[in-house]
């Protein structure tokens, strides 16, 4: 018996793509019509969205890069948690560190890797799809911070960041808040290029520890409303599989 979903299916009428499906189901995620821990499999995915696996693998695949979905050997893949308490401490983790790597980068920076930071914001702010501008503001911090020549501390960044990037894209479906991160960002170059290091350094802090928290209160609220009866529905769909 083949499963069915409750979310729709974005393919109907369009050609299929990795790239759709990804999305699909990364709204579907986070919408709660799919819950943590419930099985993905790809000959279900396949016939919901009415294609081979082949684009079902890559969309999986370019999920679990992101950490939306966990694959498992001969099992398909399985929805990962989210966390209120993660995202938040993701977030102040990052607040403590990265201002640490802009006091220490500030002093090394030149007109050059100035320029080079103001050219990946104005990407940043300019770009509303949700791989590139996970992308561009990811680049946007490491162009503030790498002038700082501390390579540990950036590769603990750097993995911080790929932990929150799930979190991250929530962002894109709240404009407004959107629109104030990128005045953060705005206001934290300025104040760095015009030598203000503390200045810039408190703006990012606050800017990180305000997007946490943000972040953690929508998941909060979004998890208060899922279903009550979402375990039975999926404890269904993977007996069905």
């Amino acid at each position: 018996m083949i499963a069915t979903y409750r979310f729709d299916n974005p393919l109907a009428d369009r050609q299929s793509s990795p790239e759709m499906i990804a999305e699909a189901l990364r709204r579907a995620i986070i919408e709660g019509l799919l819950s943590p821990g419930e099985s993905l499999r790809q000959e279900n995915l396949a016939k919901h969205f009415a294609v081979s696996r082949i684009p079902v693998r890559e969309a999986l695949r370019q999920l679990e890069s992101e950490g939306w979905v966990e694959l498992q050997r001969n099992r398909g893949a399985r929805v990962t948690s989210v966390s209120a308490a993660e995202v938040r401490e993701i977030y102040e983790i990052r607040a403590a560190l990265e201002a640490r790597a802009l006091r220490v980068a500030a002093p090394m920076h030149t007109p050059a890797t100035l320029e080079y930071a103001a050219k990946v914001l104005r990407a940043s702010c300019a770009n509303k799809d949700h791989s590139r501008f996970a992308r561009f503001n990811w680049e946007f911090h490491l162009a503030l911070y790498a002038p700082a020549d501390r390579p540990r501390l950036l590769s603990m960044i750097d993995s911080l960041h790929a932990q929150g990037e799930r979190y991250l894209r929530l962002k894109l479906d709240m404009p407004a808040h959107k629109r104030r991160s990128d005045d953060e960002h705005h206001q934290t170059f300025t104040a760095l290029r015009d030598g203000n290091v503390d200045s810039a350094v408190q703006i990012l802090e606050e800017h990180l520890l305000k997007t946490g928290e943000l972040l953690a209160n929508y998941l909060t609220q979004h998890l208060e409303k899922r279903p009550a009866n979402r375990d039975a529905r999926r404890l269904n769909r993977a007996n069905a599989a």
